[in-house]
């Protein structure tokens, strides 16, 4: 067993730490019954550089699908691009408003510790908008994600790399040909340019963005698909909100909207969180309440982690590449 497995497998005896192991040794369980893992993600993770361990884990075929904040969308290729300019704060807790007003004049936009340049965003920017107008112009709507795939397809765009390639999780996605669902794409700076752009004239119109129910409608036959194929699919999901509540949907509108009775509940839930059950909260919800939505089954393996997803899930991501 290897350095990092090991540790986990010798310290990680009890309360979160024994959670996270058996999440992980199920997740193991999993692909080697020949199923799959659904990633959802929230939070700033791509800021925190979850590709470096996540990449890996798509390239080595652990992941087949994902659904995340359209923030983690691009803030992974913001982050492939422009990733020298970053500028990291340290003291972050002890800024006062008046540092803070001073990182805005610099254009510099906060994430916990870390500052992310304004001019990252119109660096891609310039690159986007020209798809978008070609989608457009042309009629041929595209997902969130696919306008991304296109963007790094472009002749030389690897001249503009700032990290090794291996560390972005979208970069591998993309060579994956992994869907990326983004619900409430419009919360996200490319999502506010893609507004501005047509009011300013830029665009024609709204129209080149395949939106919600087009993305909940592509995961639908994705699911079916892998139904179809009798693959198992897990559902991980990284914090909270849209970007875990829009994914584990499709279960029971498949089962009670589409009426198809034979759909496989989800075959695995692992949630790394913080938030406390007793505040009401999606996010914060044990495993269990959601067997009384038709989105999991009684004996469907559960685990709930209250814990720091950029501490937790690089670990349960090591234990399952056997590292």
């Amino acid at each position: 067993m290897s350095s990092i497995s090991a540790f986990m497998e010798s310290n990680f005896r009890h309360f979160n730490a024994r959670e996270t192991l058996d999440a992980a040794k199920a997740w193991r369980a999993l692909l080697e019954g020949g199923g799959t893992m659904f990633l959802t993600m929230a939070g700033a993770m791509s800021t925190a550089e979850i590709g470096v361990s996540l990449a890996r884990m798509i390239r080595q075929d652990k992941v087949a699908a994902m659904c995340c904040t359209a923030a983690n969308l691009e803030e992974d290729l913001f982050n492939l691009f422009n990733h020298d300019e970053y500028r990291m704060v340290p003291d972050y807790r002890d800024l006062s408003p008046q540092g803070e007003k001073a990182l805005y004049d610099e254009g510099l936009n906060r994430v916990t510790d870390t500052c992310i340049p304004e001019g990252v965003f119109r660096q891609v920017q310039a690159r986007m908008s020209e798809l978008w107008r070609q989608a457009a112009e042309s009629g041929q709507a595209k997902f969130p994600w696919e306008f991304i795939y296109a963007l790094l397809d472009q002749p030389g765009v690897e001249e503009l790399f700032r990290i090794p390639r291996e560390d972005s999780w979208v970069l591998a996605a993309k060579e994956k040909g992994l869907p990326i669902y983004t619900p409430g794409w419009e919360d996200c700076t490319l999502g506010n340019i893609f507004v501005s752009e047509v009011m300013h004239g830029k665009l024609p119109h709204h129209g080149a963005i395949r939106h919600g129910t087009e993305q909940m409608e592509h995961l639908a036959r994705w699911y079916m698909a892998m139904a179809a194929k009798k693959t198992p699919v897990g559902f991980f999901q990284i914090g909270g909100g849209i970007a875990g509540d829009f994914p584990i949907c499709v279960v029971p509108m498949l089962i009670q909207d589409m009426e198809r009775e034979d759909t496989p509940f989800w075959a695995y839930f692992a949630q790394i969180g913080d938030s406390t059950t007793s505040y009401g909260s999606y996010s914060g919800a044990v495993p269990n309440e959601k067997i009384t939505w038709g989105k999991l089954d009684a004996d469907t393996p559960r685990f709930m982690i209250n814990s720091d997803a950029s501490i937790v899930a690089p670990l349960i991501f090591a234990y399952v590449l056997g590292e």
